[in-house]
């Protein structure tokens, strides 16, 4: 059963009976369809959990490092970048048991900078890291439609439902209705089908919807003057991933152009970002962040927010894809350019994260 939660957005009541109709679509189409395989497991991780693992032999460690004058930061970055986030939990836990002070608040006041940053990042659980940095993303003056973009556009539908879940609550607010409030037009609508969280399953692709769908596609960008971007916003935000790839593929045989390309001439501004990441994401994820991270580092100048959050988030999910990714498509090694672009114990912390170097 297909549902697509309410929503609220005005005269947008359009878009969502389109979403609604789709979705209706997929229950009763008929055709031919092609059994795929389940989609990959998270098993590509650079942090995995340390073993032989003792909390409060570490949280002692944690608590020497950091106690009387001045900071041991290389005890305090080993532990925290070779342990896996549940571990890190247990250990503040050990922390508290042991000595009655918060570790994350010893390391506020002992760390500084885009270290600090870091190391407390790692001690952020990893079910709220994301609701975190959405939070923020939308708190106080000018929204962050990159991290936005970023977070939605590469979480799976139960991430996104998680998301929402924890975003409630730890902050007693609704995701969707905070977003909605910062963003407009066809930008928003595309965000908001997004949180519905309600894409296809990949258990097969229906080639004769595959046709259809491009057909649509071609129909409303290329052969249309002016966009329809509600056809885009429908099937790129609800149908799933093996769909869209054939789509892709087959689009590309209708008119002679990669989506992206349609998507970068038909739409501008945060709308033709978003539907790219989207894309981008839809090909693959790793290669997404591999290239998210390499522009953060390239040119002068550092997007650290944007370093950090993705090396934290992706740690213990693919940060080995994404390196390789980075690798193949860059023709450096993601260790070299951290290595190089980074300096101090921020670099050193980093470096441990990212596992090792691909030249």
């Amino acid at each position: 059963m297909y549902q697509v939660l309410p929503v609220h957005l005005g005269s947008s009541n359009a878009l969502w009976s389109n979403v609604v109709d789709v979705c209706r679509e997929k229950q009763t189409r008929i055709g031919p369809t092609r059994r795929i395989p389940e989609m990959a497991k998270y098993t590509r991780g650079t942090v995995t959990a340390f073993s032989p693992f003792d909390a409060r032999a570490d949280a002692e460690a944690l608590r020497k490092a950091m106690k009387g004058m001045g900071t041991d930061e290389e005890t305090v970055l080993k532990i925290l970048t070779s342990r896996n986030n549940a571990q890190r939990q247990e250990i503040a836990s050990a922390f508290k048991t042991l000595f009655g002070r918060d570790l994350v608040d010893d390391l506020k006041k002992e760390l500084t900078g885009k270290f600090e940053t870091l190391m407390v990042s790692l001690m952020r659980p990893a079910y709220i890291f994301d609701a975190h940095a959405l939070k923020h993303a939308i708190k106080g003056a000018g929204t962050n439609e990159k991290v936005l973009i970023e977070i939605l556009a590469s979480r799976t539908p139960a991430e996104v439902q998680q998301i929402k879940q924890v975003y409630l609550q730890e902050y007693e607010a609704n995701l969707e209705d905070k977003i909605t409030g910062e963003t407009s037009g066809h930008f928003q609508r595309m965000l908001v089908v997004l949180l519905q969280a309600n894409r296809d399953p990949d258990v097969g692709v229906d080639e004769s919807l595959v046709e259809q769908d491009a057909q649509v596609l071609f129909r409303a960008g290329e052969l249309k003057w002016g966009t329809d971007e509600e056809k885009f916003i429908t099937i790129l935000g609800t149908r799933s991933i093996s769909h869209l790839r054939r789509v892709f593929d087959k689009y590309m045989t209708i008119s002679g152009f990669q989506i992206e390309e349609t998507i970068d001439r038909e739409t501008s501004g945060d709308l033709e970002k978003l539907l790219l990441a989207v894309v981008k994401c839809v090909r693959s994820v790793p290669a997404y962040f591999a290239e998210t991270l390499y522009y953060s580092m390239k040119g002068a100048g550092t997007d650290d927010d944007t370093l950090i959050r993705v090396m934290v988030s992706r740690s213990e999910i693919d940060l080995l894809d994404i390196r390789r990714e980075f690798r193949k498509n860059f023709a450096k090694s993601l260790y070299q350019m951290i290595q190089k672009d980074t300096s101090g114990d921020y670099r050193k912390a980093l470096l441990l994260l990212c596992g090792g170097d691909d030249e």
